[in-house]
């Protein structure tokens, strides 16, 4: 029975990271959103709020972490391991994050690629998809 609810667990923590993409629109402030679905070469740079856009990001970032630490938790039982995703987590988001906002500030100067990918790293929870397998492979490794 503990075994299902960790799985049930596990499954709603991925419930919640889809509904935080599936409901993006809604409740996030993101204005390059749309800049970066229209792929193309018209896209015109959008007029944005510094303030606004950062702390979206963030909360944006802090569902995701908080969705992510439920699966990483559920999955493997580890409070240590999830205090360590945590910090990997927001290890990541800190480097992305600022190197995106770099890019934002130079409209995108860098390159526009490089800046679209490099948003997708800290809106989704991409880091989690190298977690899952790293501490796995821990496990099976340490025995624990």
């Amino acid at each position: 029975m503990k075994q299902r609810l960790n799985w049930i667990a596990v499954f709603a923590g991925i419930l919640g990271l889809i509904g935080v993409r599936m409901a993006e629109d809604a409740i996030f402030y993101d204005p390059f959103l749309k800049f970066f679905r229209a792929a193309d070469d018209r896209a015109v740079f959008p007029d944005f709020e510094w303030p606004k856009l950062v702390i979206s990001y963030i909360f944006r970032f802090s569902l995701n972490l908080l969705f992510s630490l439920i699966v990483v938790h559920f999955i493997f039982k580890n409070k240590i391991w999830t205090i360590q995703a945590a910090v990997l987590i927001m290890m990541v988001f800190a480097i992305t994050l600022s190197d995106y906002l770099y890019c934002v500030y130079t409209y995108f100067g860098i390159d526009y690629l490089f800046s679209f990918y490099l948003r997708r790293f800290f809106i989704q929870p991409l880091i989690l998809l190298l977690i899952i397998p790293l501490f796995y492979y821990r496990k099976k490794m340490t025995g624990a």
